[in-house]
């Protein structure tokens, strides 16, 4: 029979996650609620961290904007901070699911879901965002782009919990767009997601790719651009991202479809972000 713990600070929630059996924390429950009726997750004990103050908390850390595990990907969507902070972020999280999973499903919930198309990763990707997470044995800092390790496996170890995502500030002349495509349904998983964010530093022009549903995790690709008129940056997207886009043919496509789907998703971002740059 599984146990429903409510720890009401931080410390006890690591306490609880390193002396506990086969336990799992739980944030929004929107995945954990799907995957225990489809009877593939099994667990004894989940942590609940909807006691524990601070974690709804979205703020401005100097050139960072710092947010808690707990808050819902809806207020990411609609939050002015994030909105005007990350756009891109707020429109990643925009297209998460529908409006009632957004209500419920948490960041850190979202991320440490791990699976492989899931909206906001992209966009996290190409902001360069980090992980913080904690345990008994101290915190530490991840790299989203070294967080997703593998199918449906992160970086975090079973005695650890996400404790805030921090995106840094984006450089001053850039701008992104987040493109998804599904065939299903509009709030269906998507078949191909892309965000992308061009770079532009007096110097030089940097596109940062961020793909979604086309590999087993969520991936990162990025270029200069310096130099390349609009479809050049298409062309050289396209060939930039080919290495990394290896689908999980399933109901929703083949290889080649989402293969196809994946350099449409990618042209249609690059092109939307290279015009709202140059406007």
């Amino acid at each position: 029979m599984a146990h429903l713990h409510r720890p009401e600070t931080l410390a006890e929630a690591c306490a609880l996650l390193a002396e506990l059996d086969d336990p799992m924390v739980y944030g929004g429950g929107t995945a954990i609620q799907i995957l225990l009726k489809q009877g593939i997750l099994f667990a004894d004990n989940f942590v609940d961290l909807a006691l524990i103050p601070g974690l709804r908390e979205i703020g401005r850390n100097g050139s960072e904007l710092r947010a808690g595990p707990m808050v819902s990907v809806r207020r990411m969507e609609t939050d002015r901070q994030v909105r005007e902070f990350a756009p891109l972020a707020a429109s990643a999280y925009r297209n998460v699911a529908n409006p009632r999973v957004r209500n419920t499903a948490s960041v850190g919930g979202n991320i440490a879901h791990g699976d492989y198309r899931l909206d906001p990763p992209t966009a996290l990707l190409v902001l360069d965002a980090t992980v913080d997470v904690a345990s008994v044995r101290g915190t530490r800092s991840i790299p989203v782009r070294e967080f997703f390790v593998d199918f449906q496996l992160t970086a975090l170890e079973l005695d650890e919990l996400i404790t805030a995502i921090r995106i840094p500030a984006v450089p001053p002349r850039a701008a992104g767009r987040f493109v998804k495509n599904s065939s299903l349904s509009a709030n269906d998983w998507p078949c191909a997601s892309a965000a992308v964010l061009v770079v532009d530093s007096g110097a030089k022009r940097e596109v940062r790719i961020g793909l979604g549903a086309v590999a087993p995790v969520p991936r990162y690709v990025s270029f200069d651009a310096t130099g390349l008129n609009d479809q050049e940056v298409v062309d050289a997207a396209i060939e930039a991202i080919a290495p990394a886009v290896e689908p999980i043919p399933d109901v929703r496509g083949g290889v080649e479809y989402k293969e196809r789907l994946a350099r449409v998703t990618v042209e249609d971002a690059v092109r939307g972000a290279w015009k709202d740059l140059d406007a």
